[in-house]
């Protein structure tokens, strides 16, 4: 029986962490994945897909609402963006593939919107590190969490 609350909730958790805002979706994840309820393809699906509309929506804010960035109420401090738009140039678009990583993460994906990154370029590589990271930590919570 598909339990849409769970996914519904699933979801939006992976989408909140991926944004600016602070929150994180690994103990969702995590829960669902050791109640043992739901298919763990479908939970890693739609963690991933939701965790990657998050950075989209960092990407889109990057891109289009720069002149924003010296407000106060904008969530990413210029020092952050600064030095993850230095880790852009010096790395190119492959730093994404730490948008997964606590702290830089979401100023990477901010960044690339900034620097005007190709959205799709961005949405493979961002799609690529979020899928392995929820691969990983489905296998950690499975093998040796939840197998003890």
């Amino acid at each position: 029986m598909v339990d849409l609350a769970a996914y519904v909730g699933l979801f939006s958790a992976a989408l909140v962490a991926a944004t600016l805002l602070p929150a994180q979706s690994e103990l969702v994840l995590a829960g669902l994945l050791l109640a043992g309820k739901q298919p763990v393809w479908m939970l890693i699906t739609v963690a991933t897909v939701g965790n990657v509309l998050g950075s989209a929506i960092n990407w889109w804010l990057g891109r289009y609402l720069e002149h924003f960035q010296n407000r106060r109420w904008f969530p990413i401090k210029p020092d952050a963006l600064q030095k993850a738009a230095g880790w852009y140039h010096r790395y190119g678009r492959w730093s994404l593939l730490l948008s997964w990583a606590p702290i830089v993460g979401d100023p990477l994906t901010l960044a690339a919107g900034v620097l005007r990154e190709p959205f799709f370029s961005f949405l493979g590589i961002v799609t690529v590190a979020k899928l392995v990271r929820y691969l990983v930590l489905a296998t950690v919570t499975l093998n040796w969490i939840g197998g003890t």
